[in-house]
Parts: C-alpha cells; sequence; structure tokens
C-alpha cells in the first residue's frame, strides 16, 4: 500500500551490525511517538525508523559523539542551582532520535494553541479594565482576589493590539490514548526555544542526509518572526525600532538563551545598570556616544525586579521609572508587566470557559481535569487519593514542589496533606497524565522515555506557532519530570509533511 511518507532511495542495504532492532523495542501499553503497540514505526516515523535501522552500532555512536561535541562546540548549556547556593553550567543534555508529528495533526494543535492564546490576551486584558468574566460569574472571585500574579499597577494600561503575552510556552503532553492535553501556560517568561533551534541546527549536522530527502518543516524563523513581533509594539512604527533583550545577568539559568535570541535577532543584550528612563518617560541606553533611545524591550525579569520605583523593592536588576515609561506608551514591553495572572495553575482550570466566554467556542485542545483544593469538595477528594494524583503548587515552574502521588512516601503524602490545609488557594491536583514516550538511546541500549513538548506562540500585530515545539525527555527511567534542573533532557522535534522528495 502507498505511504506518503514512503522514501526508498536513500535506504543503504540491510546486513551488518545491527544497533537498532526495532523489533525488540519496548514501547509499552501507553503511547510511543515512534512505534506503535504492534511494534511498527507509525506512519510519519517509518523513514526514520528504517533509515536508523539500517546503521551499524558503530555509526549510531559516531552520531552521538558529533552531537555531544556539537553541543560542547556552541557552548549550549544550563544552570543547575545546588543546595548549597551555588550554580554549575552543565552542557545541555540532547537526545540523537527526534520526536516526529505528522503535518495533519500538527495543524489541528497550532489552531489549537492560537486559538487558547487569544482568549488567555482577551481574559487578561479584561482583568485590567472592567472584569466582565468575574461579574458574569465565569471566574470565582477568589481567584483574582487570592492571585499573586495580579498587579493593581497595571489597572486600565491598554498596551498595543490589546497583548499582554506576547510570547507563550504551552506545555502539550500526550496520554495513553494519544489524546493530546494542554498540560499547563507558561506567560510570564517562558523559556527553551534557543534549545529548540539549536536542537536542530545539531541534529542537522548528525543526520543531514535525512533532511536530504523527508519534508520536514523548518523553524528557524523563530528569531525573524520573534523581532517582527517586538517591532509590532514600536511607540515609533514608522522608524527602525531600537529593541534591546534586559536579562538579569550571566548568573540567570537562562542566560545562553538570553544571550541567542539577542545575537539571533541582532538586538543588544542589556542588564538593568544599562538601562534608565529620561524626564521625558522614554527609556535610554547608555552606550558610549551617549544615550540611545529604546524602543521595545523584551525583558527576562520576574514583574516585582523589574522597576523597584513601582514594586517598591530594592532591586539592583531592574530599571526605576520602567513601568511608568510603559504607561504612557513610550516603550514596548514583551511580555507586559501582569501578563502573569493568567500563568496560575488555578486560572488553567477555568480557561476553557473562558474560550467559550470570550470566542464563544469550544476549545479545539483540552486540559487535563483538574481539582481546585480551595473547593471543599475537590479539597476532600484530593486528601482521600493523594496516591493517585499529582498535587502542583499553583504558580511554581520548573518541576519543583510537585508530588507525584504514586512515586511519593506516605510521609511526603502526609507534607501535602498538611500544605493543602494550610493554604488550599495554592494547590490543584490533576490526575497522573501516562506521558507519551520515545525511543531514546540510553546506557542499557535504546528505551523508551517520557516526553512533553513545549510550542511557542508569539502574539503582536499578528500571531504565530513554532513547527512543532522544544521535545523535554525525562531521562531517568519511568520519571515523569521532564525539567533540565530535574535530570531531563530534550530531543529535536519533526513535523513531517507526507511527501517525499
Amino acid at each position: 500500500m502507498y505511504s506518503p511518507y514512503t522514501w526508498p532511495e536513500i535506504l543503504p542495504p540491510a546486513g551488518g551490525d545491527m544497533s537498532i532492532d526495532w523489533q525488540g523495542y519496548d514501547s509499552g501499553d501507553g503511547y510511543d511517538e515512534l512505534i506503535d503497540t504492534g511494534g511498527a514505526p507509525r506512519e510519519a516515523a517509518e523513514p526514520l525508523c528504517r533509515y536508523l535501522a539500517s546503521l551499524s552500532t558503530g555509526e549510531i555512536e559516531e552520531r552521538k559523539r558529533a552531537a555531544d561535541l556539537s553541543i560542547l562546540t556552541m557552548g549550549v548549556t544550563f544552570t543547575v542551582y545546588t543546595e548549597e547556593g551555588g550554580s554549575i553550567d552543565r552542557a545541555w543534555p540532547f537526545d540523537i532520535i527526534p520526536r516526529i508529528l505528522s503535518a495533519q495533526e500538527w495543524e489541528r494543535a497550532e489552531a489549537g494553541l492560537k486559538q487558547r492564546v487569544h482568549a488567555l490576551n482577551l481574559f487578561i486584558d479584561d482583568l485590567y479594565h472592567a472584569q466582565r468574566i468575574v461579574k458574569d460569574g465565569v471566574l470565582p472571585a477568589w481567584v483574582l482576589e487570592k492571585s499573586v500574579n495580579f498587579r493593581p499597577e497595571c489597572k486600565g494600561v491598554d498596551p498595543p493590539h490589546g497583548v499582554w503575552a506576547h510570547v507563550c510556552g504551552s506545555d502539550l503532553v500526550r496520554d495513553r490514548d494519544g489524546t493530546l492535553y494542554v498540560l499547563e501556560d507558561n506567560l510570564r517568561i517562558p523559556s527553551g526555544v534557543s534549545y529548540m533551534l539549536e536542537n536542530r541546527l545539531v541534529t542537522k549536522r548528525v543526520f543531514p542526509e535525512l533532511f536530504e530527502h523527508v519534508n520536514i518543516r523548518p523553524i528557524d524563523d523563530y528569531p525573524a518572526q520573534l523581532f517582527d513581533m517586538l517591532c509590532s509594539l514600536s511607540p515609533r512604527p514608522g522608524d527602525s525600532p531600537e529593541i534591546v533583550v534586559l536579562t538579569p545577568g550571566i548568573y540567570n539559568s537562562a542566560y545562553f538563551e538570553h544571550a541567542y535570541l539577542a545575537q539571533q535577532m541582532g538586538a543588544e543584550l542589556v542588564e538593568g545598570s544599562d538601562l534608565c528612563v529620561g524626564d521625558d518617560d522614554c527609556v535610554y541606553m547608555r552606550t558610549i556616544e551617549g544615550p540611545a533611545r529604546v524602543d521595545v524591550i523584551y525583558r527576562r525579569i520576574d514583574d516585582l525586579f523589574l522597576d523597584p520605583e513601582t514594586f517598591g523593592t530594592e532591586s539592583v536588576i531592574g530599571v526605576p521609572g520602567l513601568l511608568r515609561a510603559w504607561k504612557k506608551g513610550k516603550v514596548g514591553l514583551a511580555n507586559a508587566p501582569g501578563a502573569g495572572v493568567a500563568d496560575d495553575k488555578v486560572v488553567y482550570a477555568f480557561v476553557p470557559k473562558a474560550i467559550k466566554y470570550y470566542l464563544d467556542e469550544e476549545p479545539i485542545l483540552p486540559n487535563v481535569p483538574t481539582y481546585l483544593c480551595m473547593d471543599p469538595r475537590h479539597r476532600e477528594y484530593v486528601k482521600a487519593n493523594l496516591d493517585k494524583l499529582v498535587v502542583k503548587p499553583a504558580n511554581a515552574s520548573g518541576g519543583y514542589g510537585l508530588l507525584v502521588g504514586p512515586h511519593a512516601t506516605a510521609t511526603q503524602r502526609a507534607q501535602f496533606t498538611r500544605l493543602i490545609e494550610h493554604d488550599p488557594r495554592d494547590y490543584v491536583a490533576q490526575p497522573v497524565i501516562s506521558l507519551s514516550t520515545v525511543p531514546t538511546l540510553c546506557e542499557e541500549g535504546l528505551e523508551r522515555r517520557h516526553v512533553d513538548l513545549r510550542p511557542f506562540i508569539l502574539s503582536g500585530a499578528a500571531s504565530y506557532v513554532t513547527m512543532g515545539g522544544l521535545t523535554r525527555v525525562a531521562l531517568r527511567r519511568g520519571s515523569l519530570v521532564v525539567n533540565s534542573s530535574q535530570g531531563g533532557g530534550s530531543k529535536d522535534t519533526w513535523v513531517v509533511d507526507g511527501r517525499a522528495h
């Protein structure tokens, strides 16, 4: 039978020392992204699986070493903070076997992500203006009253295009039945896109022949798309805007990404001390030739550290007066201060209702069922079923502070019972999603490892979704925690057209 993914022309003849025997690969009883339950490659993954099976053990090891060397040569690192308060830079952990999605499936996911972020931006704008969604009883008042990321200082502000979350990273997971769910939305300072781009560069070096014969949709336009989106926020649209990336500095865990994106966009990488707000409420960058006006700031600093004048902190990484300049329309800020009000796992539970409320549409991508510990009925259910649920703090990130009930001890579950009783607003619970898996090269050989996917959505004068996203992989056997700070790594993500060259 004809397959749109058939790709016979570059496969070497079978034989020799084969390192990957797909029939011997255990795809488990869940959903594997490359291999179906019968042990055969999925249609979009068939060319890749056939090609990998044709390589000898030595050739596979050579490609793996080439990937490791490329990462070291390019200086792709991430920072891990130690319990002693220090930090360690480590090479980015990368597995050479990519994760593959068909173009048809991705088009539906892309539409769902655009729908979701559009509704979230309407939601944020509403909260800082009329708060209709609260008055109409769709969002309970207690959700907003106890939100740690709602910024009263932003009330009444009208950012360009009505957009608050210009860069969003929504995490997608697939359950054992193959359904894609949105696990959470990251709207404050989402990170990881630079690793998505670097993963593709490494894979092109390791498997250049694959990119010659398979229609893998490109992702390298992201820096240009990001630059164009930022330009659309400029208060001086007729001129060539001055764009800067504001970083907390070299000790931040995402500093590699800050520097990478600034370099790719041709923008200046600055720290708070490099900027100042003038008497005219414009933002200026200090240069050897004198102050230069800044039009748009892609900020990678949390709200409360952004402007010590507004938020009353003693932050030395922010810019005094920056909120004043933004509110007067003298500078564009991405993401807008206050966007984090929607980056809350309690708010997450109401996003499907927000989509219906603002857009009069049913969600294209579903939420994972979520229990709100603030609700007495939900709270009692969660406490009685901690051994079956994942419990998450409402505003934590990076895989910290959560309880994976089936893997937790009785002592840990008792501790979370106390935490929930002390501050029920701060906790939600969800059923354990048996994350999909992807074959991964491990010390023990080829084994399945759990993965998620973080696409990035840009919103400005137009919207844009990355073609695929950052696939994060839990490198520890049986682990569901994919964060790099918790022992995770990553893979290249391919969206494959159903046509061979």
